[in-house]
């Protein structure tokens, strides 16, 4: 375990914020992971992962927590393998790892920054995938109790960019482990975000593990900034969900205009880049602060941009979406 005081944060936030906090703790086992609960369980103390989907709005008076836990331990069963990783892996490298072994399923949830414990915690997903579908349990610690916990993956509470940790448990688990059932038989998922349209141009009919990873990767390059080029946490805010009525409203007003995906019988994704760009925001810069000019749903940092500069950022968004669309809007990314 590793302790700093007065820690300068930049480096873990993929915005590229300045920003410091009291102090650090950095855990890379599950008995530290014990001796970090016991000093942290009596004061303020947030929880971070590889800082993609956090903005700092200013220093923090408190303890920050993050996993180095390392390690890939797999059990192949016929034709199922489960794989233990380590929360503080970094989660591209583990999809690399699997795809390369042949353990598969990953493969769409290629290039999202980050480390393992906090996509189990964030239920990241792209391109018709989320993590919550290969999950088998997470792992951890009590903060309060010191004791070892699992969770299944329906203790979990998965929902859209959402989990049990993100509510109930928040900041109450140092997550350890994150298992993953993955198939040794590959089942390539093409049928959303362009996938198919990008295999068809390249001239692959029936495309292996590495060449879906290859596609996926280029087309996040080809939409989203890289961080060490230009500070930003990814998606920004979760595509809303509405209900039936309203998207039937909305329909009546924007017609075939308004891209939309089915939820269930009773509910409408509708992509939250699209209301932005709708409502002129796609490119525009304020300050230091700006929305991308290729990807709407990511806010930028374009050099020295504060924290509450983003942040006031995404509320002049919000708002403007909120008078557009009468929808609200909400980030994706934690605001601390």
């Amino acid at each position: 375990m590793t302790i700093y005081n007065d820690y300068d944060l930049t480096c873990h936030n993929t915005f590229g914020i300045s920003a410091t906090c009291r102090r650090y703790i950095d855990y890379d086992s599950t008995e530290d992971a014990i001796k970090a609960g016991r000093m942290i369980s009596q004061q303020p103390y947030i929880i971070i992962g590889g800082g993609s989907n956090l903005l700092l709005v200013g220093n923090y008076d408190g303890t920050v927590v993050h996993s180095s836990v390392m390690g890939i331990e797999s059990d192949i069963i016929g034709n199922n393998v489960m794989v233990r990783v380590g929360s503080g892996e970094c989660w591209d490298h583990l999809v690399a790892h699997c795809v390369e072994q042949g353990w598969h399923g990953l493969e769409n949830l290629s290039l999202i920054p980050g480390d393992t414990g906090a996509a189990a915690v964030q239920n990241i997903g792209a391109y018709g995938a989320e993590v919550k579908d290969y999950i088998y349990k997470v792992e951890g610690i009590e903060v309060d109790s010191g004791r070892t916990v699992s969770f299944g993956v329906a203790d979990c509470h998965y929902a859209y960019r959402d989990s049990i940790f993100k509510n109930e448990l928040k900041g109450k688990v140092l997550i350890t482990h994150v298992t993953l059932l993955l198939s040794r038989e590959f089942v390539p998922n093409i049928s959303y975000g362009g996938i198919s349209t990008y295999l068809t141009d390249h001239g692959i009919k029936h495309p292996d593990a590495r060449q879906l990873r290859a596609a996926i990767i280029d087309i996040r390059r080809s939409k989203l900034p890289d961080p060490e080029e230009l500070g930003n946490a990814g998606s920004f805010f979760k595509n809303p969900v509405v209900d039936k009525t309203v998207y039937e409203r909305l329909k009546e007003r924007f017609g075939d205009d308004m891209p939309h995906y089915s939820v269930d019988d009773e509910h409408e994704k509708i992509p939250a880049g699209w209301m932005i760009e709708k409502c002129g925001w796609k490119g525009r810069r304020v300050g230091n602060a700006g929305v991308h000019d290729r990807q709407a749903l990511v806010l930028v940092n374009h050099g020295g941009a504060s924290g509450q500069e983003i942040l006031a950022l995404c509320n002049s968004i919000r708002s403007d979406i909120k008078d557009m669309f009468d929808v609200d809007l909400q980030p994706e990314v934690n605001i601390v």
